[in-house]
């Protein structure tokens, strides 16, 4: 039985500056940082949030030696710079405070903080191009009509 998320990856164009990114700028810790199989050359890097020990974001490279067809590997590199992909939401106690200093460790933001249904919430990108929502959840979502609820089955 599936008991939760241990690690995602997050496809980035540089480990050593997605490294820099994480932690200097977003204040992620280093969790793990090895060479994998002799000869490879494939790296794992993975950081995580103080607070939150069970879960980890790996920093991959497209396409390591050996791992990923050399054409896929530049498609995937093509869509990270470019911006097309989300990586996901880091959850803050304060939307306003961390986009702030965030902002001040030279983090790009693509969107101030907003208030939506499910609380507030600022979209960042990283060094690589991938974007994130920074939000702080709400007290209680509040559904309008935009918003549906659907059986998944």
């Amino acid at each position: 039985m599936i008991r939760g998320i241990a690690i995602t990856t997050v496809w980035v164009l540089d480990q050593d500056r997605a490294k820099e990114f994480y932690t200097r700028k977003l204040g992620l810790e280093v969790r793990t940082d090895a060479t994998v199989g002799a000869g490879t050359g494939m790296r794992w890097l993975t950081v995580g949030a103080k607070d939150q020990p069970d879960v980890e974001l790996t920093l991959m490279v497209p396409g390591p030696p050996g791992q990923r067809d050399p054409e896929d590997a530049e498609a995937l590199r093509r869509l990270v710079a470019k911006g097309a992909l989300g990586a996901g939401v880091l959850r803050t106690d304060d939307v306003h405070r961390d986009y702030q200093e965030f902002r001040a460790r030279g983090v790009e933001f693509l969107q101030e903080p907003a208030e939506r249904p499910y609380g507030t919430e600022a979209i960042l990108r990283d060094d690589s191009g991938n974007w994130f929502s920074l939000t702080q959840p709400g007290e209680q979502p509040v559904l309008d009509e935009d918003w549906e609820c659907r059986d998944p089955m």
